[in-house]
């Protein structure tokens, strides 16, 4: 059995597996117009016909919407609520910008349904749909050509009896359905509606796409990383495939954690730079999960790691606007054409920017296997550098400084602006772009450790074969507490429920773990935070509201609005031995040799070092570089970096 991970980037497509021979890693181009087809590629050149088993994060859902390429849908819901998701909330995501405009709904307003039907909000049928009706809209949607269909009725968490009703005849016709109390069976239903029609926007895109990867390697040999930090079955995936939209950059995260945990750093600043975009999550001692994810400004309402994403990578491309400034991005190269030192780029990038000072080592990009053209840079950069009145390389450090702020804003909402102390915390670097930028960006926000793991360009794969397997549960309920017996009763339902869904993904009865929380409200609040099921839950919610809003009221009466399960099945896991101590000095065989580069405007002889080379307890000073396949770690002049046992490096600020 040969266990694959793979992570599609929007420039290349990382794979890390496990065979008989131990670890292997393999990167390769993605291929933007159809990324199965990398993913095929590299599965191919890892398992040479071998009984294998792949976890895959994709892009393939979140690249829909934000494309606005997901297949055509519609939408069937109560009469007279047809534009609940053209409404929407009052929130303006640029208050002072007087041209504002919302982003169009994902359906038009053509191919919204109203059905005269209605329950109210104990669960009672109050009006029973019509079946001529329900078959006259049938044929619209038929005739309109749309390929999926999203259900979303008032109340139906309560009872869903008519989005049933719906989707039968919809199945019947061999239409696609997303049924809102399938997809998140929560009250209010703007953003139930959206989350369901994103649902059913993306669902027929990921089919299509998983099952170009399972007619090659076989239907039960796929699961798919979810959004929330655990993977699920193919099957799920297609139908449920909103639980997808971030699963690469929640690989990621789930990887730091443990990989973290192992290295005896549990508060941790997750930091994932690649080629298109930067990722960044506050971890402290635990995955943040978020229920108030937005993708292209449409609510995403499933529980997701809360991750932090600005569009800075390897591949962001900088530019002067119209006021003379420089800027880099979000505007990437990608893979196709890249950037200019891949060979088709004309377009000057972070990396080349990176490669122009001297910090990657053109003959030894991903091991050797591709070459960087250093002397086409000269070109670019003399003429924009005299355009904008520098040298070139003022230009490219400006480059990179623009970049790096982008991102220390990026660590700055996360931390700062959340209460917490970035002083506190070690910053993990991965992604292929990471360790050329982590030291910079520590200095800046004061950060004094840096782990950067083995692989680090590949981490997210990483992450995705040390992910349990989860599914997600939930229910409002709305009413006052409660003794535990009264609660228990209402998990019961949705235990039961896990239970067989995890069976059902092949997990044993051993390895199921059963998580309660509560969605809890201060009376007359709007919204609610998420606390764990204990014996005095009063008490830890009261506890938690302080520690989010700095204040609490036990006098006042509380809600609880929705239950929440977390079933998680605990997979057999990759195992990091520990290496043994093999004192301060590195091998001689570690030092590839030496070249000039740029730091702060000052040319320093800088020492190359084979990272695979290097042992549990070695130390390099700055300045250095640090090759592997994956990634560079760049080591400035006012630094020192340390190999501990787990072989991560941990560089000093």
């Amino acid at each position: 059995m040969v266990i694959i991970g793979v992570d599609t980037g929007g420039t290349f497509t990382d794979f890390i597996y496990k065979d008989e021979n131990g670890w292997g890693v393999y990167k390769c181009l993605s291929t933007p117009l159809n990324p199965a087809e990398a993913v095929l590629r590299g599965i191919r050149h890892i398992a040479h016909n071998r009984n294998i088993r792949v976890i895959h994060g994709s892009t393939v859902a979140t690249n829909a919407i934000l494309e606005k390429k997901g297949a055509l849908t519609a939408l069937i819901t109560n009469k007279r609520f047809e534009d609940v998701i053209e409404i929407g909330r009052q929130n303006r995501t640029e208050l002072y910008n007087l041209t504002y405009r919302k982003n169009p709904p994902l359906v038009p307003s053509d191919l919204r349904f109203g059905l005269n039907c209605r329950v109210n909000n104990a669960g009672e049928v109050l009006q029973e749909p019509d079946t001529h009706e329900m078959k006259a809209i049938l044929e619209q949607i038929k005739a309109a050509g749309v390929a999926s269909v999203a259900v979303s009725f008032l109340f139906s968490f309560k009872n869903p009896a008519h989005e049933k009703q719906v989707g039968a005849l919809l199945s019947d016709a061999g239409i696609p359905s997303s049924l809102s109390h399938e997809i998140l069976s929560e009250f209010r239903e703007f953003e139930r509606t959206s989350t369901t029609i994103i649902n059913a926007c993306v669902s027929p895109k990921m089919d299509n796409y998983i099952s170009h990867i399972t007619e090659a390697i076989g239907e039960g040999r796929l699961r798919i990383m979810q959004s929330n930090g655990g993977s699920i079955s193919a099957a799920t995936a297609r139908s449920e495939s909103v639980r997808t939209i971030l699963s690469g950059p929640a690989g990621g995260a789930v990887g730091a954690s443990e990989i973290g945990k192992m290295a005896g750093h549990e508060r941790l600043i997750s930091f994932d730079m690649g080629g298109t975009s930067t990722d960044v999550a506050l971890i402290d001692g635990a995955l943040p999960l978020t229920l108030e994810s937005h993708i292209d400004h449409y609510p995403v309402k499933v529980p997701m790691i809360d991750i932090h994403t600005v569009g800075a990578g390897g591949g962001s491309v900088a530019f002067i606007d119209a006021g003379g400034s420089l800027r880099v991005g979000p505007e990437s190269a990608g893979a196709d054409p890249g950037p200019i030192c891949y060979g088709r780029g004309e377009r000057i990038t972070v990396t080349d920017a990176n490669l122009f000072l001297g910090r990657l080592i053109p003959d030894n990009f991903l091991g050797g296997a591709m070459c960087l053209d250093r002397e086409k840079l000269n070109r670019h950069f003399e003429k924009m550098a005299a355009e904008i009145g520098l040298t070139p390389v003022a230009l490219a450090e400006g480059v990179l400084s623009v970049a790096n702020t982008a991102m220390e804003r990026a660590i700055r909402v996360i931390s700062v602006e959340r209460g917490f102390d970035p002083r506190n915390f070690t910053l993990f670097s991965f992604g292929g772009a990471g360790g050329m930028h982590a030291a910079f960006l520590a200095r800046l926000l004061n950060i004094p450790n840096v782990l950067v793991p083995g692989n680090p360009g590949i981490l997210s794969a990483i992450g995705m074969l040390m992910a349990d397997v989860i599914r997600d549960y939930s229910r409002t309920i709305m009413r006052g507490p409660e003794e535990r017996p009264v609660i228990d009763a209402l998990f019961a339902p949705l235990e039961a429920r896990g239970q067989g869904d995890l069976l059902e993904e092949g997990v044993k009865q051993a390895d199921i773990f059963l998580e309660k929380y509560l969605d809890m409200r201060y009376q007359g609040q709007s919204h609610e935070i998420i606390v764990p099921l204990t014996e005095n839950y009063t008490e830890t919610f009261h506890r938690l509201h302080e520690k989010t809003y700095g204040y609490c009221n036990r006098d006042r009466g509380v809600e609880l609005v929705n239950i929440r399960l977390r079933a998680r099945g605990i997979p057999e896991k990759p195992d990091f031995p520990r290496g043994e101590y093999a004192g301060k000095i590195p091998p001689a065989g570690a030092f590839l040799g030496e070249q000039p580069v740029v730091f702060d405007g000052r040319k320093y002889t800088t020492a190359i070092v084979d990272r695979d080379r290097l042992k549990c307890g070695n130390v390099v000073c700055g300045p250095a570089i640090l090759a592997e396949y994956t990634s560079t770690i760049v080591i400035p002049p006012d630094a020192a970096a340390r190999v501990d046992a787990f072989e991560n490096v941990m560089i000093t600020v």
